[in-house]
């Protein structure tokens, strides 16, 4: 089977704000596993994504701070680094849009569209502060949302009803930083002219009906039929951010809603560029068999299923033409958005400001990480919102990591290194019963593998655990505990079926959980990892030194594939894979909520 060039393109946080387990559910989550998967099915994957170093979430924190942004940007991107190492989000690249590969590539995609005709300027009313002496970007203005009536929505967008705003039409509008009322100037800028590419997406959008999901061809169609593409402004009164590459222009920067989104094209571009292999970010962004996949939560949609693809359309071959100085064949489209809805906290909405969150850096000082993703994957919110809720994920640890799969592991292994010295046991002819255990769980490289590529991942969760259910059904059937004591032969074909299809679910559940996965794998003998390494590396250009989280790539060879395991192997003492939480730990994570 031919390899296949799949992107994975994650959402970009702002580097303003710590991660909760919401963001990570939501879409670096599901981009791991998804990744994870297609690299142990042998496709050449590049993951890629990095901290939203600009715009007004950085400067309306450091504003509040009194401090530059970039020391807010630096802050808590490190955190981001210390986060993904941790919970094991293997990037290829996780970089930052304050990098001069990113402006240049930003520029670059600015002056394509300026070149084919799809900029203009025009003088728009902003709102101004008297009291601040300065323009209020939209972050910087509240005020009621014109749509549903919520009192506190943003100027850029409303976080009760989740639709794009213009600021210019909040209701009693307020400056962020000091409540006093601002006023309507004047100020000019350039617009993206949407309406000339609205035919054109429209028809992409369609094309992907029926393997979308509904929520986001049927939002993104809404609101195009609704509303209309019309021209949008893309650069801002700010100083902080990317330049804008014309001249006259420099007390303005690229507004941030259309620089980061081309962080998905900057960061391979930086990642051939680190890699000493300039052009090889061709062959996921030029192949036409290439496919690209963006996970993100449904309060991106907009920007990831309309704007950016309008980008890549209105920018075509001259980006290369302009970025290279080679003409070259189009960008690729998305190929696929599978964007997550929400997850709620104890049954209320997730809230930062208010401490009503699962910080996730907080809570793997307390928890390991597999635990948290296994939660956080059968509770993700792939088609509607879904619940945190503390009782259920001790519950769940404990009735399924631990006592379905973890135990099943233990045992089999403990009870073959202590009757069979450490080695797979010689089996013989298998029974029927044997073979069909084993056809079982050898199916589920072909059924969890397809729900992973159709971005099912809770679907494709519970089916691997089911078959561990089946290999534990088995085994009570067969009672390889009572059969050693008579029929060690006996006892021997079903050690060695328990084995083998322990060796097969480790992998149908390594894209899931990788530590224990990597662990049990290092048990059974292996001696080539899983997964590669994760690092950070140090890199330096003109906007100074930003550290990056890399990846080796390194992989089993083969490995999404039925266990050849064969008797005689030797392997490792085991030791679980998981531990038993008390149920006390609710009512202590309930009293931190909040607090």
């Amino acid at each position: 089977m031919t390899a296949q060039n799949i992107l994975v393109a994650v959402a970009w946080p702002y580097a303003n704000a710590d991660i909760h387990v919401g963001n990570i559910t939501g879409s670096y989550l599901p981009a791991d596993i998804f990744a994870r998967y297609h690299r142990l099915k042998g496709n050449n994957v590049l993951m890629v994504s990095g901290s939203d170093a600009h715009g007004t979430p950085i400067t309306v924190r450091s504003d509040a701070e009194g401090v530059a942004p970039v020391e807010v940007y630096q802050r808590f991107h490190a955190r981001f680094l210390e986060l993904f190492k941790k919970i094991g989000l293997n990037y290829d690249l996780f970089t930052s849009t304050h990098t001069e590969n990113h402006e240049k590539v930003s520029q670059s995609v600015f002056l394509a569209l300026k070149e084919n005709g799809l900029l203009y300027e025009e003088e728009q009313q902003q709102w101004y502060s008297p009291s601040l002496k300065k323009f209020l970007p939209d972050r910087y203005v509240e005020g009621t949302c014109y749509i549903c009536g919520y009192e506190n929505a943003r100027g850029d967008q409303c976080d009760n009803c989740g639709n794009v705003l213009d600021s210019t039409q909040l209701i009693d509008p307020r400056a962020k930083e000091d409540g006093s009322t601002p006023e309507l100037r004047a100020t000019t800028h350039f617009f993206f002219d949407l309406s000339k590419l609205q035919e054109q997406v429209v028809k992409f959008l369609e094309a992907r009906e029926g393997y979308w999901r509904p929520n986001v061809v049927r939002r993104s169609l809404g609101w195009i039929k609704a509303e209309g593409l019309r021209g949008r402004p893309i650069t801002r009164d700010l100083d902080w951010g990317l330049r804008v590459p014309v001249d006259g222009w420099d007390d303005k920067r690229i507004y941030v809603w259309f620089e980061a989104v081309i962080g998905y094209l900057s960061a391979p571009i930086e990642w051939s560029q680190i890699t000493g292999q300039p052009a090889a970010w061709h062959a996921w962004w030029t192949d036409p068999e290439a496919r690209a996949y963006y996970f993100i939560g449904k309060d991106n949609i907009d920007f990831h299923a309309i704007l950016w693809p309008a980008e890549l359309i209105g920018a075509g071959a001259q980006f290369a033409q302009i970025f290279e100085g080679t003409a070259d064949k189009p960008l690729n489209l998305p190929y696929d958005v599978p964007a997550n809805e929400f997850l709620n906290m104890e049954d209320r909405k997730i809230s930062g400001s208010r401490n009503w969150a699962v910080w996730a850096l907080d809570a793997l000082e307390r928890y390991d990480p597999d635990p948290l993703r296994y939660y956080l994957t059968v509770n993700m919110p792939e088609t509607s919102d879904s619940n945190w809720d503390w009782d259920e994920f001790v519950a769940r640890n404990n009735n399924e990591l631990v006592a379905t799969w973890g135990n099943l592991a233990n045992r089999v292994l403990s009870f073959a290194h202590k009757h069979w010295e450490g080695q797979v046991p010689d089996p013989g002819d298998l029974r029927p019963a044997d073979e069909a255990v084993l056809a079982k769980v050898e199916a589920g490289f072909e059924s969890v593998g397809d729900l992973i590529e159709s971005a099912k991942l809770r679907a494709a969760l519970n089916a691997a655990m089911r078959l561990a259910s089946e290999v534990n059904k088995y085994l009570d059937d067969q009672a390889p505990w009572s059969q050693v004591k008579e029929h060690k032969a006996e006892a021997a074909k079903t050690i060695f079926t328990a084995i083998k299809a322990i060796d097969s679910l480790k992998l149908l559940l390594a894209p899931f959980l990788p530590h224990t996965s990597e662990a049990l794998h290092q048990i059974l003998g292996y001696k080539e990892p899983l997964f590669g390494r994760q690092y950070t590396e140090a890199l330096e250009d003109s906007f100074g030194i930003h550290t990056a989280l890399r990846y080796d790539g390194a992989q089993a060879s083969g490995a999404w594939a039925p266990s050849q395991l064969e008797a005689g192997r030797s392997f490792n003492a085991p030791t679980p894979l998981y531990k038993k939480l008390d149920p006390e730990v609710t009512e202590q994570e309930r009293e931190r909520l909040g607090s």
